[in-house]
């Protein structure tokens, strides 16, 4: 029986790469599928991982109707078993209602994949909808790690390494970023709400690892910093 799966995380997660690698397993047991995404960080109509993986998809943008996209390809021959939907957060709400009815109407696979919440911690429409509808919903079980060491569960907007809690809730942004620009960081839920990124943390405070050293001899005094 077919399903509509949501699987979601935060950046460094492993979305992207889940993805291509369902897609692989379906397509080597002859199934037919079709790749979409939506604002991919590598460019137009390409579903890429930070592991380096690419896989030219099609692109979605508000006019797409995934009824009208699996219908046309099946009445040209095509089977069209299964969708996988990478950057699904960016899709609208009445997109997802679209992916539940192929699901329910044409018996076709819909594989989700999406970061569920924004910047401001506020659910993305087309995440929210996912939740709502979706027959399951699977957190990635790879941990991305904020730079305290601790599970992350939130993504920032940084500029220059500084959070920013106002602005357009989609900003296409990696990573790492060139001065001026957006970029993105995934915190813990308490650096998150404190606005402490990797860099203000650096700026804040010797790093817990560091010896401090006070005599002329260059003995450690005793312990780590804190």
């Amino acid at each position: 029986m077919a399903e509509l799966v949501f699987f979601s995380g935060t950046m460094d997660c492993g979305k992207s790469t889940l993805a291509l690698q369902m897609h692989h397993n379906h397509a080597a047991r002859g199934r037919d599928g079709v790749l979409f995404t939506r604002q991919d960080r590598a460019g137009n109509a390409v579903i890429s991982s930070r592991l380096g993986l690419q896989r030219r998809a099609d692109e979605v943008d508000d006019t797409t109707d995934f009824w009208a996209e699996v219908v046309t390809r099946r009445t040209r021959g095509r089977p069209v078993d299964y969708l996988v939907a990478d950057e699904a957060q960016f899709y609208t709400a009445a997109q997802v209602e679209q992916l539940a009815r192929v699901v329910d109407e044409l018996s076709a696979d819909v594989f989700a994949f999406g970061i569920t919440t924004d910047f401001r911690a506020r659910l993305f429409p087309g995440s929210a909808r996912l939740v709502e509808l979706a027959d399951r919903v699977e957190v990635l079980q790879v941990r991305a790690l904020c730079w305290c060491g601790s599970r992350a569960t939130h993504n920032a907007r940084t500029v220059d390494g500084i959070m920013v809690v106002e602005g357009d809730q989609v900003v296409v942004g990696d990573v790492a970023a060139t001065a001026g620009e957006a970029a993105y960081e995934v915190l813990c839920r308490r650096h998150h709400v404190r606005r402490m990124t990797a860099r203000v943390a650096r700026a804040t405070g010797p790093s817990a690892q560091t010896l401090l050293f006070d005599d002329a001899d260059g003995a450690p005094s005793g312990g780590a910093a804190r």
